[in-house]
């Protein structure tokens, strides 16, 4: 794997990354919600990029993997603006972005930020959560719960509880991009698994009709589940780089 680099990011606090070197368009990946950059969608798509010698980075928000900060004073707004100060500073060219779950989201905020995008690959894209998953799924005891105490502990399938704080769900709010003109005129490619028990069919499809490209396909997998982590799963993601790449060279 590639050396673990850190550099300050905007909030201050030490936030790490990896950069594969390599020909092309970087790249770049971003994980998902209490997820990192040693996941292994990342590891295994960075041991791909470097065997085509496509150049690939991957990051940690803060409060995530090897990054400095706490999980729970993390937001939406502050994970983007993490994200993109570690793309302008190690891959200032051209990027192809590539978000799984949470990292959709952030990755279509920087959507509207960054410059030189040749694609997006959306992988269980999870726009807008905090405000459609989070809130509307919450009963009116838990909102209030949240909005007087300030945080909610809620289930997960992957480990310890999710800490849901009123900062993330007021932050959320400001950042919400299917509420406003997405425009994306590159390739786009969108991945989703029918056992996703994360992110529903329909967040897919509304991701899919919001977006404004002319290049926008979704492709749904029978079976696959949020993790969207198995060998045909991985082989897919390879295949959307490979086509988005292609069609922006074009």
């Amino acid at each position: 794997m590639s050396e673990i680099k850190t550099m300050e990011g905007p909030g201050g606090m030490r936030l790490a990354y990896a950069k594969t070197d390599g020909q092309g368009p970087t790249i770049v990946f971003l994980s998902g919600y209490k997820s990192d950059m040693e996941g292994t969608k990342a590891v295994h798509l960075e041991a791909w990029a470097k065997t085509e010698g496509r150049a690939f980075l991957r990051l940690d928000y803060s409060g995530h993997g090897l990054s400095g900060g706490v999980f729970e004073e993390g937001t939406i707004g502050q994970w983007a603006a993490d994200a993109e100060a570690v793309i302008r500073h190690a891959a200032p060219g051209p990027v192809l972005l590539v978000g799984s779950s949470m990292g959709g989201w952030i990755a279509s905020i920087l959507t509207r930020r960054l410059g030189s995008i040749v694609g997006f690959v959306g992988i269980a894209a999870a726009p807008d959560f905090t405000e459609d998953g989070f809130w509307a799924g919450f009963s009116e005891d838990e909102r209030r719960t949240i909005m007087e105490d300030g945080q909610i502990a809620l289930p997960s399938d992957y480990g310890d509880p999710y800490i849901v704080t009123r900062a993330l769900i007021e932050d959320g709010r400001e950042h919400l991009v299917l509420r406003s003109a997405l425009p994306m005129p590159y390739p786009v490619r969108l991945l989703q698994g029918t056992e996703d028990a994360a992110v529903k069919r329909e967040t897919a499809l509304a991701l899919l009709d919001h977006i404004d490209g002319p290049d926008v396909r979704l492709s749904f997998v029978k079976g696959a589940d949020h993790r969207f982590s198995e060998p045909d799963n991985l082989a897919l993601i390879e295949a959307a780089f490979v086509d988005c790449l292609a069609r922006s060279a074009a």
